[in-house]
């Protein structure tokens, strides 16, 4: 101890020695020239900082000048304080009791600390390096650091925030026993920072506030928990992983933590859809190690599941990593307490806090697992929400977590709550989505004894009829396609209803994609029941079908969902209409009598005309349509060429003559069927001739020709002058179309002209010829040229008639081309023709 007595003696007297020497220089800091002042301290400084002095010794000058520098912080000159802060700085960090100095270090800083912004850095600088280098020993001035740091983290210079919140965590965790009794203290002035511009005082502020809950008062965690969830969302990946360090930290170290699991828990599991990958993986670390940390705290109640519940469940999410015992628990005891707060915000009006709550419920569902069975109600209401958000990724995120929902609740569960809650109110495509969802997410053979009821409620008018929109028949489809991914060839036992399903979508959109879908999944139903495409199953249903449709027949109108059906049904079945004949012709015949809906009977008329125009493929794909023309025409047709006012009835005669048209063109009619029919149809057909629509004029013309080409020589003569005339009417007609349809049917007509006319009907060829003759003056050379063809096809009725009657009218003619022509035409002929 000797030597050890002897150096701090000599260390005393260099001191002794030094504070004599800058005497001098103190008192010259209290004159009033500034200058002089500077060069004191200068002079001050240079004399003990500047030199090489062992620790003690600048101990003992410190311990001497300590008050003057203090003094010089008030310093009106700025060069001043600015040394005077240097050098205590200098002198803390030297010496080797800096704790001496505190009582009177201290109190001075929490009086001087102001001025520019340059100085309250450097004073911040001292601050923080004394709470570094005298630690514990600063538990007594706890409450004037306290008042130090209030003021310094709300300063306005960023750098002067930052600073003082490194010394706020320095400080809490050198006095942790006395600093969490003004720890709450600082929580205000840090939650007025934590929005700065600047990220990195963002980042300064969430680490600092971290030191403050950690080793203060747990009770401020609710006044910062929200400003943290806040900083989820900031655009700086950095202060998101400071957020995400910060409360790991407090779920792993935090005493009170366990109150408030069901706080924390949330913030860090959304740190799991962060876009930073580090950010992911910092999250996940965290939370294993706190879920493994609660784990070996609460071994002795997880034993059972330790020692028995080791295998996942048989069906679990795809690519999913099962979490640990420990996260699960965790999740699931505070499960109650979470959903209400995610329930809540999945519906906030800011985009980012939606998809934020989206995202977090699909975690918590995953750790959740069967444990969700007992909030099924609270989760899917805040489903049904979610899915109707216009957000995309909102609705995406809570896609998933529907189907999480189907992996690990029972379907018995699930859909009772689900299909539940469609039979009791109106269906959104929300509703449906979840429904979908929940089907995907489960498996198949859970599914099986429930199928029944889900195809039941997916066909009930009041759910597959509830919108044309399109939003909602997509999801309707969606259903089908999860029944028929997830029951496989047991769709077999309601492969009706799935069609009915079908057929309802496909007749309330006109969105071609959504039909291509539509087509996709009914070939998918064929072939889970081996049959050969839409077509053989539309025949193997076509008789429920048409019972279903005939069932409310007596109440369709121009806009019924069930005509739309129909009209499907009878297009899209191809082949299978021709073995319903039995039940589609009393169906037609009910819903185009006279009295019904006019926009109806058009509307069906026009799909009727599509069949007729295939008739081979459709209604006569079996060859049983001839013995059912009778009833067709008399029942169907033909009471709807009847006049009517109106253009809609108008309209009608135009589909029903088009109908006729297109029955006559398919080639089912025998020579013997039109023989037996055309008494009654000609007359009706003729009557359109004086539409006024030009287009039932044309038809008419048309169907006229095609009867007679059909019927040949075999008309009687009375039926053949009961047409020619309505014909040759036609050739004045103001549309062209019409009048070369009329030509068209007069050349049919003169060919139907056999032997037995000629010589009965010799007047009315007369009549005839003079009528057309007059056409080959025309002015539309077109009519010329298809009159001319037709004398020419009259010319065999009789040459010589003709002959005589062009004679007669060919000196009148403008131009006696077409005359000479004929003329011509009839030389040529054998004379034994006439």
């Amino acid at each position: 101890t000797e030597p050890a007595t002897a150096m701090a003696s000599a260390e005393e007297l260099v001191a002794a020695g030094l504070s004599h020497a800058v005497a001098r220089q103190l008192n010259c800091l209290t004159e009033d020239n500034k200058n002089t002042r500077k060069r004191a301290l200068d002079a001050i400084r240079k004399e003990t900082l500047g030199r090489d002095l062992s620790s003690g010794a600048l101990q003992g000058l410190f311990d001497h000048l300590l008050k003057p520098l203090l003094r010089c912080l008030s310093d009106p000159m700025e060069k001043c304080r600015e040394t005077s802060i240097q050098m205590l700085g200098d002198f803390i960090r030297r010496v080797p009791r800096p704790e001496d100095s505190l009582p009177y270090l201290v109190p001075a800083l929490t009086q001087r600390l102001g001025g520019p912004e340059i100085l309250r850095l450097a004073l911040l600088g001292v601050l923080g390096l004394a709470v570094e280098l005298c630690g514990g020993r600063l538990a007594a001035y706890v409450e004037d650091v306290v008042k130090i740091l209030q003021r310094t983290l709300v300063d306005p210079f960023p750098d002067a925030k930052k600073e003082s919140c490194r010394c706020t965590v320095s400080f809490a965790r050198a006095v942790p026993e006395h600093f969490h009794m003004q720890a709450e203290s600082l929580v205000k002035p840090l939650m007025q920072t934590i929005s700065h511009q600047h990220s990195r005082v963002r980042v300064a502020v969430i680490e600092a506030t971290g030191a403050v809950i950690q080793f203060g008062n747990a009770k401020s965690l609710d006044d910062v928990l929200s400003h943290f969830a806040q900083r989820l969302f900031d655009n700086s990946p950095q202060v998101r992983q400071a957020v995400t360090t910060v409360v790991g930290s407090w779920l792993l170290n935090l005493r009170d933590r366990y109150s408030y699991f069901h706080k924390l828990i949330p913030l860090l599991l959304s740190s799991f859809s962060d876009e930073i990958l580090d950010i992911r993986l910092l999250a996940a670390d965290y939370w294993k190690k706190a879920g493994c940390q609660w784990q070996q705290e609460n071994e002795d109640d997880l034993k059972d599941k330790l020692d028995f519940l080791t295998s996942p469940p048989s069906l679990y999410p795809a690519g999913a990593e099962r979490p640990e015992l420990g996260c699960r628990e965790l999740v699931f005891r505070n499960l109650s307490k979470m959903l209400p707060a995610v329930s809540r915000e999945i519906t906030d009006w800011v985009v980012g806090t939606r998809v934020k709550s989206a995202q977090l419920l699909a975690v918590l569902l995953l750790h959740a697992e069967d444990h969700a069975t007992q909030h099924m109600e609270l989760l899917l209401s805040t489903l049904y929400r979610a899915c109707a958000d216009e957000e995309r990724e909102v609705v995406s995120n809570s896609l998933k977590s529907a189907e999480l929902i189907g992996t690990f609740v029972s379907p018995e569960v699930f859909l009772k709550l689900i299909l539940g809650r469609l039979q009791k109110s109106s269906c959104s495509p929300a509703h449906l989505m979840v429904l979908g969802a929940v089907l995907r997410g489960s498996s198949g053979p859970a599914l099986v004894p429930h199928l029944g009821k889900i195809a039941h409620m997916l066909s009930h008018p009041d759910v597959g009829q509830e919108s044309e929109k399109l939003e909602y028949l997509e999801q309707l489809l969606c259903c089908v396609q999860a029944l028929l991914s997830q029951g496989g060839k047991d769709c077999r036992e309601i492969s009706l209803q799935l069609l009915k399903v079908l057929v309802t979508i496909q007749s309330l959109s006109s969105d071609q994609q959504l039909h291509d879908k539509v087509l996709e999944a009914m070939g998918l139903l064929s072939v889970l029941q081996d049959l050969g495409g839409p077509s053989e199953l539309f025949g193997r249903h076509m008789a429920e079908l048409m019972e279903w449709l005939a069932a409310s027949q007596d109440s369709w109108t121009g806009y019924s969902v069930e005509r739309l059906q129909f009209e499907v049904v009878a297009i899209q079945s191809g082949p299978a209409i021709g073995g319903a004949l039995h039940q589609l012709l009393p169906l037609l015949k009910t819903c185009l009598q006279p009295s019904r809906d006019a926009e109806m009977r058009l509307k069906l008329l026009t799909v009727l005309s599509k069949l007729l125009l295939n008739a081979s493929a459709t209604v006569d794909s079996r060859g049983e349509f001839a013995h059912y023309l009778q009833p067709f025409l008399q029942d169907i047709l033909l009471p709807n060429l009847v006049w009517q006012a109106g253009r809609t009835s108008a309209a009608v005669r135009t589909a029903a003559v088009s109908c006729l048209w297109a029955l006559l063109c398919g080639g089912t009619l025998s020579q013997e069927q039109m023989l037996s029919v055309h008494g009654d149809l000609l007359p009706h057909v003729i009557a359109t001739l004086d539409e006024d629509s030009k287009t039932t004029r044309h038809t008419g013309c048309r169907v006229v020709a095609a009867t007679l080409r059909i019927c040949g020589t075999r008309l009687h003569p009375d039926a053949l002058n009961t047409v020619y005339p309505e014909l040759l009417k036609r050739l004045d007609d103001a549309c062209d179309e019409v009048r070369l349809s009329a030509a068209q049917a007069l050349s049919a007509w003169f060919r139907c002209a056999g032997d037995e006319y000629r010589a009965q009907c010799g007047s009315h060829l007369e009549f005839l010829f003079r009528g057309l003759l007059v056409y080959l003056d025309d002015p539309d050379s077109s009519v010329q040229g298809a009159v001319f063809e037709v004398l020419k096809e009259g010319s065999a009725a009789s040459l010589s008639l003709l002959q005589q009657e062009i004679e007669a009218v060919k000196e009148k003619h403008r131009s006696p081309v077409y005359c000479d022509q004929l003329l011509r035409h009839i030389s040529a002929l054998p004379r034994d023709t006439a």
